[in-house]
């Protein structure tokens, strides 16, 4: 797909919960396509001390409103400097970067797409794509408590939502892999996006029980075009840049077993 160098306009920054915020960016022409699974690298105006670009998940696109939503964690100064930004401002963003989620292959196809934290962010919109071409897709989504939970109802409104905190604040007590849904429903597929360890759990299971799973990976991508080589990642086919090759992955091709 083309790559485009945009300034985009802020439309809106809302405060998702203590640690998230969610930005939306506009443009006065049409954006382009982007899909599932793909992401953004946005540059940190404002910021003495952040250099690089931040590579930020594509959230959702909201085509009758020319949105672009991008769910952002603030964890440093860079982040932190995104959620200082107030409508109006402009965002420069090179889009759309890497691959894409797997889309549905027919409407009886049985896809979970299981979340950790702002991992669930690309899901949001996969989870729409699914909907649309006449999928129910199920939702498993984790956090550490309630409170840092995002967009459920968002997800409520194209599939089943099952939610899973470590502390028991809501739904399941536990990880994602400790929910029941696990036990009780059958998928012919799975995705995840989240932290590592979440992500490996996910697929060692996905791997017992021989369904197809793929991730989305969350390594730091500072070019988004594999120069940097900042974000390589192990594999059956040697080191390859996430950014490039990525940031979706089969399983089976990473060595998370090792």
């Amino acid at each position: 797909m083309k790559k485009y160098v945009l300034d985009l306009k802020v439309s809106s920054v809302e405060r998702v919960n203590a640690r998230n915020v969610l930005i939306k960016l506009t443009d006065d022409k049409p954006l382009p396509e982007m899909l599932p699974g793909q992401f953004v690298e946005v540059r940190v105006d404002g910021s003495p001390s952040t250099f690089l670009r931040r590579p930020i998940s594509i959230n959702f696109v909201d085509s009758d409103r020319n949105e672009l939503w991008l769910l952002v964690a603030t964890v440093g100064e860079g982040t932190r400097t995104l959620a200082r930004l107030h409508e109006g401002d402009i965002l420069n963003c090179v889009l759309p970067l890497g691959n894409t989620f797997t889309p549905l292959s027919h409407p009886a196809e049985r896809i979970l797409l299981v979340g950790g934290g702002v991992g669930v962010a690309p899901l949001l919109y996969f989870g729409k794509q699914i909907k649309e071409a006449g999928g129910s897709p199920v939702f498993l989504l984790g956090a550490r408590t309630a409170a840092d939970l995002a967009e459920v109802s968002l997800f409520e409104k194209y599939g089943k939502v099952c939610i899973t905190t470590e502390d028991g604040s809501a739904g399941e007590k536990g990880f994602v892999t400790n929910h029941p849904v696990l036990s009780t429903e059958c998928f012919d597929r799975i995705s995840t996006c989240g932290p590592k360890p979440m992500m490996v759990a996910v697929a060692r299971y996905a791997h017992q029980k021989s369904i197809p799973c793929e991730a989305s990976l969350e390594n730091m991508m500072a070019c988004g075009v594999g120069a940097c080589l900042c974000c390589v990642e192990k594999t059956t086919e040697g080191n390859l840049c996430v950014c490039k090759e990525g940031p979706v992955f089969d399983t089976r091709r990473l060595l998370w077993g090792e």
